[in-house]
């Protein structure tokens, strides 16, 4: 009984019991002390929920973005401490800070380009997801630098670490001869971080839909500038298959429970497929809008992409997110997805609503889903 409380006390402590037990008393007693380099909020504890321990530590880098407060919100109601490191303002991450408990979601500042950020910014965690992205490019951060300078120098932070879990985030239609130049990083950006982590887990998304999406809302506000919505081709080459990002977050969450999941290509879609136009069409239907669609050719969709792109702040539109959306979804048969993942993707017609409610008129806001007809689906 004695040796259970002597190894259980800190050294520092020993020498107290010295001076009142004999010599042949303390010989006799083996001295084990344990030198432990494992951080309290790693350790599981409590029974579940936002005010336990999960054992995870996670840095979210990224998690300002559309996904990330998706994920940031799964990690904390489970009981994770996450490190956010960010470079905006800190009004703009007021709504990140009541999805943990108190003190479990950390907010520090970090320079993209400079590695001891990254480094301390992932010095404590034990879990590591690249949310990284955005839309446009800027001059201070074009493509090259966003989907593949910056994942591969966390990815490699990460591995000089010792952390055995990263997850990144890539795009369903990533692909190196892709027309969009944000589809072509996104594909550079995935062979570096297998370079540089051969053990990464990478999550290719579709186009993902949510209140604060910039694909449904995207076309569900081009009715600010006219009654007809502009697709190439009228939409009927371009076939979708559009995924919930709440499932998108839940698969990031159970990648990180499944010990079998490291070096794995998640492709993350949603249950149906549709051609553009009839995806948009049900947009408007949901909204109770007026569709009626045009074909616009490309050369001069870019060209009036290309006006919007000069707004220094965030342009509605440019040409590559014109090619980006009329781009049909790639299709991995031999690639797990949600399901692998104990995931029930949710359809289009399930949430839609969600997202489009806000478009409605006043006297539209409570008509039932029920009397839209749902979006024709394909197979090809």
């Amino acid at each position: 009984m004695a040796a259970a409380v002597l190894v259980s006390r800190p050294a520092s402590v020993l020498p107290r019991f010295s001076s009142s037990c004999s010599p042949v008393v303390l010989s006799a007693i083996p001295l084990t002390v344990q030198q432990r380099k494992v951080h309290h909020a790693v350790i599981p504890r409590g029974k579940g929920g936002r005010s336990s321990s999960s054992g995870v530590a996670a840095t979210v880098f990224g998690a300002t973005g559309f996904l990330g407060r998706y994920v940031v919100n799964r990690l904390g109601r489970m009981g994770s401490q996450i490190v956010v490191p960010h470079r905006c303002d800190q009004y703009d991450l007021m709504y990140l800070r009541p999805m943990g408990d108190l003190g479990q979601i950390i907010f520090m500042e970090w320079d993209a380009r400079n590695k001891d950020s990254i480094r301390e910014a992932l010095a404590h965690s034990n879990v590591v997801i690249n949310l990284v992205g955005r839309e446009w490019e800027t001059k201070n951060y074009p493509f090259e630098d966003t989907y593949v300078s910056i994942p591969q120098q966390i990815a490699k932070a990460t591995r000089e670490a010792g952390i055995t879990k990263l997850i990144h985030v890539s795009h369903l239609n990533a692909d190196i001869r892709s027309p969009s130049k944000y589809l072509r990083n996104k594909a550079v950006g995935e062979m570096a971080v297998r370079e540089e982590f051969p053990d990464a887990i990478i999550m290719k998304p579709a186009e993902m839909f949510g209140r604060e999406d910039r694909f449904f809302n995207h076309f569900a506000n081009m009715r600010w500038f006219g009654s007809a919505v502009p697709l190439i081709s009228m939409g009927k080459k371009t076939v979708k298959q559009p995924v919930h990002v709440v499932d998108v977050a839940k698969a990031i969450i159970n990648a990180i429970k499944d010990p079998d999941a490291n070096g794995k290509t998640y492709a993350l879609v949603g249950p149906n497929r549709y051609l553009l136009h009839d995806l948009v069409e049900y947009v408007y239907a949901v909204a109770h809008r007026p569709f009626v669609p045009y074909p616009l050719p490309r050369p001069l969709y870019h060209l009036v992409a290309s006006f919007f792109a000069m707004n220094p702040f965030e342009p509605w539109t440019t040409p590559d997110k014109v090619d980006r959306f009329h781009t049909t979804d790639m299709k991995y048969p031999g690639l797990p997805g949600l399901e692998d993942l104990g995931i029930v993707p949710a359809s289009v017609e399930q949430k839609a609503i969600e997202v489009l409610r806000r478009h409605r008129r006043f006297r539209f806001l409570e008509a039932e889903l029920a009397d839209t007809k749902p979006a024709k689906t394909v197979n090809y």
